[in-house]
């Protein structure tokens, strides 16, 4: 319980990525976690079983972008704590963007558009500030890294499933 206090301060911005613990086992948990709420959002939006194997895609990028980094970085040893804190950081801001995108399909409105932005701009700030830890850049570079990482995982995998799938 106290290893994810340590990361939840991530989502606010109060702790940099190197000083949070490297843990194997809450990297699984989160890995799990992340798969389980991708996939639920995914489902209640296609609802079509193929959205198993897009979810996979965007987990599969999501680790390899991240690994891919780092590895050029030179700094993979920190792909542990990075990993579990940009997968730990997505599944706190799903947890609170799921309702969101049920209100935004529901009312389409502009509260609920509203909204969803600031979520999402607050999940692209937090996944910036990681990367500026992690690859010792400044704030600029990691909302770069951040808005790229945003468009390999995401754009992606639906991407690569459209082609694959059709």
């Amino acid at each position: 319980m106290d290893i994810i206090r340590q990361y939840f301060l991530l989502c606010w911005l109060n702790v940099s990525v190197l000083n949070l613990p490297a843990s194997p086992r809450f990297f699984k948990h989160n890995l799990i976690f992340y798969f389980s709420i991708v996939f639920f959002v995914q489902f209640n939006m296609v609802d079509d079983i193929d959205s198993i194997f897009e979810v996979m895609l965007e987990t599969l990028l999501t680790l390899a972008f991240i690994a891919l980094v780092l590895l050029t970085n030179g700094t993979f040893g920190d792909f542990i704590k990075v990993s579990s804190a940009i997968l730990f950081c997505e599944n706190v801001v799903a947890l609170f963007l799921a309702p969101i995108l049920f209100w935004v399909t529901v009312a389409e409105d502009t509260p609920s558009y509203m909204t969803l932005s600031l979520f999402l701009l607050w999940d692209l700030i937090i996944i910036g500030r990681i990367f500026k830890d992690a690859l010792r850049i400044n704030n600029t570079a990691g909302l770069v890294m951040s808005l790229f990482y945003f468009l390999i995982s995401y754009g992606g995998a639906y991407g690569l499933y459209s082609l694959l799938i059709g």
